[in-house]
C-alpha cells in the first residue's frame, strides 16, 4: 500500500498522461492494492490542491473522468502561447526509418543511408532537414567528399533526451517515435538491427516499424538532394556546423 503523498503523485500522474478523461474506475484498475474509498479520498484533496491560486492548472470532471486543464483566468495568455507553437511535427514510416538510420549512424552520408534502406533517400532527407530534425555535419573525407548528416537539437527536445547518448534501444526508440511523432500507430512489425551492423549498407538495417501521418511530400523515396548551399558554411574538416536558419 502507498502512502498518502505517493498515493496522491502516481494519481496526479495517471491524470496528466491520459490523453482522454480518466475515470476513477481506470485509476482504480492501476492502483489494484489500493481501497476505493482511499483513492477518491486522495483524488478529492489533489483537486482542492490544484484549485489553490499559485497553480495555473486544474483537475476539472470532463465527461465523466478526470482531465488535467489551464484554469480559465490565465486562458487568454495561454492561448496567445499557444498559437506562437510550431505545428506537431509529424513523419511517413520512410521519414521515420531514415530519421533511426540517422539517429544510431551518426555522422552518416546519403550514400551511405541509401545503402543501408535500399532506397533513394534524398527527397526524405530534404524533408528531414525542413522540419529541422537532422542539420549537416561538415563532409567526408572520402571520394566526392559527400555531406554528413547528424540529429539536431530540435531531434532531442521533440524526443525528451538530454543529448545522443541518452537514446534507448531500438523497440524503445520506436514506441518514442509514434508518441512524439505519430499517433494511434500500427505495432511495428519490422525491426531495424542496428545495433549489429559494423558497416553501413548491411542488408539487416533494412527498415524500422515505426510509422507515421505523412505530411509534406515525404511520402515517395525519391527527391532533390539537399543543395550545396546547405553545406556552403562548411569546412572541409567534417566540423558539425549547422545550416543557417
Amino acid at each position: 500500500m502507498l502512502n498518502d503523498e505517493t498515493l496522491k503523485a502516481v494519481i496526479e500522474a495517471i491524470i496528466y498522461v491520459a490523453p482522454e478523461p480518466v475515470t476513477l474506475e481506470a485509476i482504480l484498475k492501476s492502483l489494484e492494492s489500493e481501497e476505493r474509498v482511499r483513492v477518491k479520498e486522495k483524488l478529492a484533496e489533489l483537486i482542492a490542491d490544484f484549485e489553490r491560486p499559485g497553480h495555473g492548472i486544474e483537475i476539472r470532471q470532463v465527461a465523466g473522468g478526470y482531465k488535467l486543464s489551464s484554469k480559465p483566468e490565465h486562458h487568454e495568455v495561454v492561448r496567445k502561447f499557444v498559437k506562437s507553437l510550431k505545428p506537431p511535427v509529424r513523419l511517413s514510416k520512410p521519414a521515420l526509418e531514415t530519421l533511426a538510420v540517422i539517429a544510431y549512424r551518426q555522422p552518416v552520408t546519403m550514400p551511405e543511408i541509401d545503402a543501408i534502406r535500399g532506397v533513394d533517400c534524398g527527397g526524405v532527407i530534404h524533408t528531414l532537414l525542413e522540419r529541422k530534425l537532422v542539420v549537416t555535419a561538415g563532409r567526408k573525407n572520402v571520394v566526392g567528399r559527400p555531406i554528413l548528416y547528424r540529429t539536431s537539437r530540435d531531434f532531442l527536445v521533440h524526443f525528451g533526451l538530454k543529448d545522443v547518448g541518452d537514446l534507448p534501444s531500438l523497440r524503445e526508440f520506436e514506441e518514442m517515435a509514434r508518441q512524439a511523432l505519430g499517433t494511434d500507430l500500427p505495432q511495428p512489425e519490422e525491426q531495424l538491427e542496428l545495433s549489429q551492423a559494423p558497416e553501413a549498407g548491411d542488408s539487416q538495417l533494412s527498415a524500422v516499424g515505426a510509422q507515421g501521418s505523412a505530411v509534406g511530400e515525404e511520402g515517395t523515396n525519391s527527391g532533390p538532394e539537399p543543395t550545396e548551399a546547405a553545406a556552403s558554411s562548411e569546412s572541409g574538416d567534417g566540423s558539425n556546423d549547422e545550416p543557417n536558419e
